[in-house]
């Protein structure tokens, strides 16, 4: 299914890289769901600015029954379910090692916020899309993820602990579904310059990232969007179950 023909589920969409993955989506003729949950103004924006190609809903992904509603609204809107699922929305979170707890201070509360954020809202998006992709035979389901993964060079350990269980998730679900004509992939970045949640992180670091990668840059959103955006073509209808890093080349699979 060509970009055009798809409505695209991108959560955490009215701010940050979910901002900037939406008006690449919206520029390839896609249209586009923004979920948001704090980010209202720039929802408004987005939903003034594009018109009836985008429709807006304030939902908590980590409530079943928001996002319950979350899909039949936008499908009452749309006329169409929803093909395609970017799960990208970050919960409480900012990239500056400095600020993030060792070890020896994190708490069980701090690591379960960022497993429901990220393992707990792909389960509730990924099984409300389920019956609506099923029948057409079609489904395309990205995960956002980190190349902290694989290169654990900073204590983030709530969140990289989230992204790992979320890429297992990722490829037992691609393996499951994939009869079904539903591709699961993740697509996971380094440090980007710039986003919301990037904007604490210390200038030296973006420096020490780009003299270490061959391109001798840090990726941008905007790179990063266009790689997600390629897995939902139809040139990506053999790739499921993969883990895609775009980082400029740091970490290498």
């Amino acid at each position: 299914m060509n970009i055009q023909d798809q409505v695209v589920l991108v959560t955490g969409g009215a701010r940050g890289l979910g901002e900037v993955i939406t008006r690449v989506l919206l520029a390839q003729g896609a249209r586009v769901v923004v979920n948001y949950y704090r980010s209202v103004h720039r929802a408004e924006q987005l939903q003034k600015e594009f018109g009836s190609r985008v429709f807006c809903y304030q939902a908590d992904i980590t409530n079943k029954l928001e996002v319950e509603d979350l899909f039949f609204e936008a499908k009452t809107f749309f006329g169409q379910s929803i093909n395609s699922v970017i799960n990208n929305a970050l919960v409480q979170f900012e990239f500056n090692g400095d600020a993030r707890p060792k070890i020896e201070d994190l708490s069980w509360s701090t690591m379960s916020t960022q497993l429901e954020g990220a393992l707990k809202a792909a389960l509730n998006t990924t099984q409300e899309a389920l019956d609506d992709m099923k029948a057409q035979n079609f489904g395309r389901i990205i995960n956002i993820g980190t190349n902290l993964v694989q290169n654990p060079v900073v204590p983030y350990h709530d969140y990289i602990s989230a992204k790992a269980s979320l890429l297992g998730f990722t490829r037992s679900a691609a393996h499951e579904l994939g009869s079904f004509g539903i591709n699961v992939n993740m697509v996971s970045g380094g440090l980007l310059k710039m986003t919301d949640a990037s904007r604490s992180t210390p200038p030296f670091v973006f420096d020490l990232i780009a003299a270490s990668t061959p391109q001798n840059k840090v990726t941008t959103p905007e790179e990063f969007a266009d790689a997600v955006v390629m897995l939902l073509g139809p040139m990506a209808r053999a790739i499921t179950g993969q883990n895609l890093v775009v980082d400029g080349g740091l970490v290498k699979n």
